[in-house]
């Protein structure tokens, strides 16, 4: 399905740019998210050498820029190829929720004292982490060659229970099931946690779109 109407967008410039556009988008992400986790989990400072807020205004302003590009071109076109339109504009909202969250593990950073260790959890917070990034980066790889098989692979890591252990964390903390954490780190592994969760989801979300038509983004593929 995607394959075909990136075909279309190759047909029209300003959907191609639009196009490239979101793919930058998605670079951003990554730098935000690499250097917000590096922040909040290796570093007692949360000093990178990376304007986090920068980018995220960026990203805002690509997003604006991607709707008006594929607004243009609908008008224009008088609604051709209006379901590729609807596609992309419907991705880089996902991307700029992405940079949302990725933003907000980073002010975690800024304002947790020190690196956050997520004790009695930690084992279960570096492997969400781990599937988070694998695949953040690879779901950016996906839409960028259109890799329908590999945008399948990690549409099932998502529903073999990476939203699942990420509220295991959350509940466990919230429940009063778990010891050893202040409440400081406590509350900060919880919120980090969902963080991560909601990363993975718009991630997923952006991967069901290779496969998928308009109207079942976000959802499994039929």
């Amino acid at each position: 399905m995607w394959k075909k109407l990136i075909e279309l967008f190759k047909k029209d410039n300003l959907f191609e740019q639009a196009y490239q556009e979101a793919s930058k988008m998605l670079d951003t992400d990554a730098a935000m998210y690499e250097a917000s986790v590096d922040a909040l989990r290796h570093s007692d400072t949360a000093e990178v050498k990376f304007d986090i807020y920068g980018a995220d205004k960026d990203v805002n302003r690509s997003e604006r820029d991607v709707r008006k590009k594929v607004m243009t071109h609908l008008v224009v076109s008088g609604g051709t190829n209006l379901a590729s339109g609807l596609s992309l504009v419907s991705v880089v909202v996902d991307i700029e929720r992405i940079g949302d969250y990725t933003k907000n593990i980073y002010d975690l950073a800024v304002h947790h004292p020190l690196r956050l260790q997520g004790g009695p959890v930690e084992e279960k917070l570096q492997k969400v982490e781990a599937s988070v990034t694998t695949d953040f980066k690879g779901m950016i790889e996906v839409f960028k060659h259109r890799d329908e098989d590999k945008a399948r692979v990690i549409m099932n890591n998502y529903k073999e229970g990476l939203s699942d252990a990420c509220e295991e964390i959350s509940n466990s903390i919230l429940s009063g099931s778990i010891s050893g954490l202040d409440s400081s780190d406590a509350t900060a592994v919880s919120l980090y946690a969902r963080f991560l969760k909601r990363i993975a989801s718009h991630s997923r979300n952006i991967v069901t779109s290779v496969v998928n038509p308009f109207h079942r983004i976000g959802y499994r593929e039929k």
